[in-house]
């Protein structure tokens, strides 16, 4: 079975609460986001009702997906072990421990 690539390509802001709810189902969420979906006629009835709003290209035709890396090898930045801090006093807190006052 063929394998279609849905691809967002334009907002879902002020579009009617079913269409929505289609590219829900489609699996989108935001604006250019792709997903991968099998041919069938149910898929190709959703896309007719978000045809404005989606762009529609034939993918690979093996349901396999390539595994997707994890953690530092996705280009992932920042620092995963920091705590999230709010407020300016936990900041303080956090960049000088050793000034915290109670001794």
């Amino acid at each position: 079975m063929t394998r279609l690539v849905i691809r967002q390509h334009r907002s879902s802001i002020g579009e009617k609460i079913a269409a929505r709810r289609t590219l829900v189902a489609l699996g989108l969420r935001r604006t250019g986001q792709s997903v991968e979906q099998a041919d069938s006629k149910a898929v190709r009835g959703m896309l007719r009702r978000v045809a404005h709003l989606v762009q529609v290209s034939q993918g690979d035709a093996s349901p396999e997906k390539p595994a997707k890396p994890t953690g530092r090898e996705s280009g992932e930045v920042g620092q995963a072990s920091s705590p999230r801090v709010r407020g300016s006093r936990a900041r303080q807190q956090v960049a000088s421990p050793e000034t915290s006052g109670r001794e």
